[in-house]
């Protein structure tokens, strides 16, 4: 079992608090990204989790159990950092089972678990090895099957591919939710990259300055934001946001559209703009439009193949189902 809940729990340091008192249900075998901007106190929240930061008010509960005063060790989860922590003299046999030898697992017990978890992990033929002959990707593998072999009721992960390049963090997130499907354990996984959290979460967990602004499926944060923060942070390009004449119009006082709900129109359209800056990306181009009254560039979603240029003239025309509206206090108005 892997069942979290918080309730009411916050966290200050001294005079400041970084976490206002929140409630937050992790249901047993769910994949949740905790995801913000930088200091946005999502790395604290799940060091509250872990017990390796003390609460200060409020209560966690682990399958039930109030667990708030358990120490780490005893809360039965497994933390995978950032920075892979590995002893650069062991080999990577020894580097995993090095918690179950300082559990006093008995011999025999602790190869079952190592050999499992290399075979889960690709990493069989590599348990000979030493750190120091693996790639980024393949250490990154050993710092997560040394937690595997705990067989944790959740696992806990704190940006754990920051350190690799573009090409292997976009393997290893393949390889980290294919992990969850196959063992189906409770993951908390802590990103500040949107797009890790709309690939790989069953639930998503949005913070700012402490607090949570929404929790929910990444389609269900994408269709229907609740506010203007998760607006301009769930989406890549993010949502053109814009105010005044425009979105008065419409009754509100900003307007947001998703770059693929503006269509380019060239026999005229609403809103008409002049081409800046492409975005070629193979399959797809998104435009920077300027368009007259409208202060802040509109982005919109183009073919790969579309045969405009930078100057160009063009008339846009939103999609008014993908419009979403927001009041003065830019919270979403149905």
């Amino acid at each position: 079992m892997g069942r979290i809940h918080l309730h009411g729990v916050s966290k200050s340091f001294g005079p400041v608090t970084v976490i206002p008192p929140l409630d937050l249900a992790i249901e047993d075998g769910e994949f949740v990204v905790f995801v913000g901007p930088s200091g946005c106190g999502k790395s604290t929240l799940l060091r509250l989790i872990a017990g390796l930061e003390d609460v200060t008010e409020g209560r966690i509960e682990i399958d039930g159990r109030d667990a708030t005063r358990i120490p780490p060790a005893r809360r039965g989860l497994a933390m995978v950092f950032q920075s892979y922590a590995l002893y650069p003299h062991m080999s990577v046999r020894r580097n995993i089972a090095f918690p179950l030898r300082m559990a006093g697992l008995p011999r025999a017990e602790q190869d079952r678990r190592v050999e499992a978890a290399a075979r889960v992990l690709n990493l069989t033929d590599y348990l000979d090895r030493r750190p120091g002959q693996l790639s980024g990707g393949q250490r990154q593998r050993v710092a997560i099957g040394r937690a595997i072999v705990r067989e944790p009721a959740a696992f806990l992960f704190d940006e754990p591919l920051s350190n690799l390049d573009a090409a292997l963090r976009v393997g290893m997130r393949l390889e980290i939710a294919e992990l969850h499907n196959r063992l189906g354990t409770t993951m908390i996984y802590v990103t500040h990259d949107q797009v890790e959290a709309m690939t790989m979460a069953d639930k998503i967990v949005v913070l700012n300055a402490g607090r949570i602004e929404q929790v929910g499926s990444p389609l269900d944060l994408y269709r229907r934001p609740r506010n203007l923060f998760v607006a301009g942070f769930i989406g890549s390009p993010r949502m053109n946001l814009l105010g005044g004449e425009e979105a008065r119009r419409h009754g509100a006082a900003t307007i947001g559209i998703r770059p693929e709900h503006v269509r380019i129109t060239p026999e005229g359209g609403p809103w008409r703009g002049t081409i800046g800056v492409s975005e070629h990306l193979g399959s797809d181009t998104f435009l920077h439009v300027r368009c007259d009254g409208i202060p802040e560039p509109v982005t919109v979603r183009a073919g790969g193949e579309v045969g405009l240029h930078h100057g160009d003239t063009v008339f846009l025309t939103p999609d008014p189902a993908g419009l979403h509206r927001f009041d003065d206090n830019g919270q979403r108005i149905e």
